[in-house]
C-alpha cells in the first residue's frame, strides 16, 4: 500500500492528486488504485468518476481507470477531439504489435508527448505523458521534417525525407537512443494539416532491421482510420 504524505489542507485534493499520481504509474482496476493509495473504496471509486468526468481520468475497455485526454490538451492546447479519438485505436495497436505507442504535437523546437500506451508485460520502452523530446532525431522528428514544419535550425538530409514524403512513414533504429528503434506516420486532419505523429516504438532487437517492414502497414491502416474520425 502507498500512502502519499502531502498535506495541502484541502483533504480531497489531496485524495485527487494521490489518485493521479497512482495512475500515472500504470493503469488500475478500483481494488488496485485503493490498495495502492490506501483510501477506501467508496472513496476511490467517487473521486475517481468527478475526475472522468472532467477527462482527467478515463475508463479502458476492461474498466481499469488511465490518464484521460484532458491532462494532455492543458499542456499543448491539444484538440480533445484527437485525444479522444486515438485512445481506443493506440490501444488496439499495442494489443496488435505489443509494443509502445506513442501521439506527439510539435511545440516549438521539441516534440510533446500528448498520448501513450504500453504493453501490460514484456521489455517495453516508456515515454510518459508531456515528455519533451528534440526534434534532430527519431523517427517522429523526420515525420514532421518531412512535411515542412521543422525550422532551419534543424535538418535532415533530403534523401532521408524523400522516402517520409512518398510513403508516409519514416523509421529510425538506435539513433536517439541506443537498443531504441520506432516507425512514425503522419495523423492529419480534415484539410490535410498535420496535427501530430502516431510511433510505435520498441527494443531494436524486435523490431530491427527495419521497423517499417515490421509494423509500417499496421500503423498506417491505424493513421488512416483516426485521420477519417478527424
Amino acid at each position: 500500500m502507498r500512502q502519499y504524505s502531502e498535506d495541502s489542507g484541502i483533504k480531497v485534493l489531496d485524495r485527487a492528486i494521490a489518485i493521479m499520481r497512482s495512475i500515472s504509474a500504470g493503469e488500475k482496476m478500483l481494488a488496485e488504485l485503493s490498495s495502492d493509495t490506501g483510501l477506501p473504496r467508496a472513496t476511490t471509486h467517487r473521486i475517481a468518476t468527478a475526475l472522468e468526468v472532467h477527462h482527467i481520468l478515463a475508463r479502458t475497455e476492461s474498466g481499469a481507470w488511465t490518464i484521460g485526454p484532458a491532462l494532455a490538451s492543458y499542456v499543448t492546447q491539444t484538440s480533445p477531439q484527437l485525444l479522444s479519438a486515438a485512445a481506443s485505436l493506440m490501444r488496439d495497436l499495442v494489443a496488435q504489435t505489443g509494443e509502445s505507442v506513442q501521439l506527439y504535437q510539435l511545440t516549438g523546437n521539441t516534440r510533446t508527448c500528448i498520448a501513450a500506451e504500453e504493453p501490460t508485460s514484456g521489455l517495453t520502452y516508456t515515454v510518459p505523458v508531456g515528455s519533451q523530446l528534440p526534434l534532430t532525431a527519431g523517427s517522429a522528428a523526420r515525420v514532421f521534417a518531412a512535411h515542412g514544419l521543422l525550422d532551419d535550425s534543424v535538418s535532415f538530409p533530403e534523401e532521408e525525407l524523400a522516402p517520409v514524403r512518398e510513403t508516409g512513414l519514416a523509421e529510425s533504429v538506435a539513433e536517439r537512443e541506443v537498443g531504441l528503434a520506432s516507425v512514425s506516420t503522419a495523423i492529419v486532419d480534415s484539410t490535410g494539416k498535420v496535427v501530430a505523429v502516431l510511433s510505435i516504438s520498441g527494443p531494436t532487437e524486435r523490431l530491427h532491421p527495419s521497423p517499417i517492414a515490421k509494423w509500417g502497414k499496421v500503423l498506417r491502416a491505424a493513421a488512416k482510420k483516426l485521420n477519417t474520425q478527424l
